[in-house]
């Protein structure tokens, strides 16, 4: 039996402009709702499924592996709109990327202090590991 992530709950204080942010920042097709969810659907067939809450919202990390192209378009829009980003998940290394690898990766958040990372290479494949 294959075992493969489907889904991933999503919480936000406004699911549109979350799951928008995301969707327009990565490139991905808009958001579709499905019951209480804005679905966005990314391209190996998982989902995050954004919901709203009124609760408090623990961050959780979410991480991306794109192409070097992908990476230099979707690192474009995040200095366009003048995100803050980091070389690691912590924010000790701001405005920086990192090489881990053989790759780039860089981490930012989103609109809930989700922190999202986008890589270039899975962590263990390079030089460096």
């Amino acid at each position: 039996m294959a075992v493969e992530l489907n889904h991933t709950i999503v919480a936000a204080r406004d699911k549109r402009v979350a799951a928008t942010f995301l969707s327009d920042l990565l490139g991905l097709p808009a958001p579709t709702p499905f019951g209480p969810f804005l679905v966005v659907n990314v391209d190996n067939g998982v989902s995050l499924d954004f919901m709203d809450t009124s609760e408090n919202i623990h961050p959780q990390h979410y991480a991306f592996l794109v192409s070097e192209d992908d990476f230099d378009t979707i690192f474009g829009r995040i200095q366009a709109q003048q995100l803050n980003y980091w070389a690691d998940p912590y924010h000790q290394q701001p405005g920086e990327i990192n090489t881990r690898d053989g790759g780039r990766g860089v981490y930012f958040d989103d609109p809930n202090g989700h922190v999202l990372e986008l890589l270039t290479r899975p962590y263990g494949s390079g030089s460096d590991s």
